[in-house]
């Protein structure tokens, strides 16, 4: 049975446009596999006054036809009503009915003028109801073209958008066995995130290795397919866009770099990254201490684990892991899983930092980088003080020459707060452990931290 967590917020809105006296028209989109329907589904319980339409990719006709026969099971009467968008919809919002229109990205494949409909009887009909239309899109493009940008015939109307994101580390602990360890916790999701779709459909009882192999890597897998389906669905033309994802995938992550490696003119290249960025396939990183429209330093990283692992691993190896069979997770991703996932386990160190220094107000918290100096974990304070972080996922314990070398590095920062005065302190983020030099340095000096998984896992 599927699981349905840590979505309150979400809920408590709709639930609120649902009660309220006024007419509410609310949006709601996220890429695919991230609950909307169940989310609607839960916001609905124990109501009598909704109509939820999920439409498919079939005609305008056959959608209206499917729509009357839903409707009907709460409104017997509309039977009796013109078989049109505008009519249908007018009549059950002078009921103040709740009506959802899921997978709304179908209704206009079928019919380009809906949004002008909705438009010309929100304007003139149903704002003068207590009715709630709910439009509901994973097509995150469509749903932009068709509700939230300046040319929408809808933009401005909407009394609430809901945004919906995969969930963060806390909420996706929840599809965890509870035996879980921290490091088993930091793998699973280092792989897969939050995306209920693939922690829901996957055995994590059993051991990673095979996990990944017959539900990723072997061609009959449950998520073998998903990435290069979640593309072909939001892209009319994927294969470039499959390119560049390797590219970063593969450690090319500066405009530059993914230009020569996919082999497209440096000055095309952002037109690609930046229909990815809307997709919520990548995004686009600066140095902390820079602005992220001016900034000339950017890397790109994609955004969901399980698309990097793919991207990574198995997208055009496929020939491979059937030669391979049972060896194939041994010989190809287990030694490179710990650097893999130290890319997550960074992220939630920054994540999991205001928490570890709860005394501390923080103004910005990401990571730096100039030339030859990086620094994993940097957060400014209202106080003035700089927080500098190294992290290691490595199998060996964090060293002395560690901590010297964030030490250099941290040094290279420039910030100057509106205090005036600038303070530093430093905190070591370790998967194994670290050396007796630095346990004695952590002991000695009151500028300094260590903090182990089950640390950064408990406040992420």
């Amino acid at each position: 049975m599927e699981r349905f967590v840590n979505r309150e917020d979400e809920l408590s809105r709709l639930r609120g446009c649902y009660e309220s006296d006024d007419a509410e028209l609310v949006v709601l989109f996220g890429r695919r596999r991230l609950g909307k329907t169940k989310l609607v589904q839960h916001s609905l319980a124990d109501r009598d006054d909704a109509v939820v339409y999920q439409a498919t990719e079939t005609t305008s006709q056959v959608q209206l036809d499917e729509f009357v026969d839903v409707a009907a099971e709460t409104y017997p009467e509309i039977q009796t009503i013109k078989r049109d968008w505008e009519a249908l919809l007018g009549y059950l919002g002078d009921r103040d009915a709740i009506v959802v229109l899921d997978e709304f990205p179908y209704l206009i494949d079928a019919d380009r003028s809906l949004p002008s409909v909705i438009q010309r009887l929100w304007d003139q009909r149903l704002q003068q109801t207590a009715g709630t239309l709910v439009l509901v899109g994973s097509s995150i493009s469509m749903m932009e073209e068709a509700t939230l940008l300046g040319s929408s015939p809808l933009y401005g109307r909407f009394t609430a958008k809901l945004d919906l994101r995969p969930l963060g580390f806390a909420g996706a602990q929840a599809f965890l066995p509870d035996d879980y360890s921290p490091e088993d916790r930091l793998f699973a999701w280092g792989i897969f995130g939050g995306v209920p779709y693939y922690l829901d459909g996957i055995d994590l009882d059993r051991d990673l290795g095979t996990v990944l192999t017959e539900a990723v890597c072997s061609r009959k897998g449950y998520l073998h397919n998903e990435p290069e389906y979640v593309l072909r669905t939001e892209l009319t033309d994927p294969n470039r866009y499959f390119a560049i994802l390797t590219a970063i995938a593969g450690g090319k992550t500066t405009s530059n770099e993914i230009a020569q490696a996919v082999g497209i003119d440096g000055k095309q290249i952002s037109s690609y990254t930046k229909k990815l960025e809307r997709l919520r396939l990548v995004e686009r990183d600066v140095p902390i201490t820079e602005d992220k429209a001016t900034s000339r330093r950017g890397r790109y990283r994609i955004l969901d684990p399980l698309f990097r692992f793919w991207f990574r691993f198995v997208y055009g190896a496929e020939d491979r892991y059937e030669r391979l069979g049972a060896d194939a997770y041994e010989a190809i991703i287990e030694p490179e899983l710990p650097d893999f996932v130290s890319h997550e386990f960074e992220a939630l160190c920054q994540d999991a930092l205001p928490n570890l220094y709860p005394d501390e107000t923080f103004l910005d918290v990401g990571r730096w980088w100039y030339k030859g100096h990086e620094v994993d974990v940097v957060g400014f304070t209202v106080d003035g003080t700089m927080i500098a972080g190294e992290c290691k996922f490595t199998s060996a314990p964090l060293d002395y020459g560690a901590l010297s070398s964030l030490e250099d590095h941290a040094s290279e920062i420039r910030w100057t707060p509106d205090t005036g005065d600038t303070d530093a302190e430093y905190a070591l983020f370790t998967r194994s452990g670290a050396t007796r030099s630095v346990r004695e340095a952590v002991a000695e000096r009151d500028d300094l931290r260590l903090f182990d998984l089950e640390d950064v896992t408990r406040h992420a």
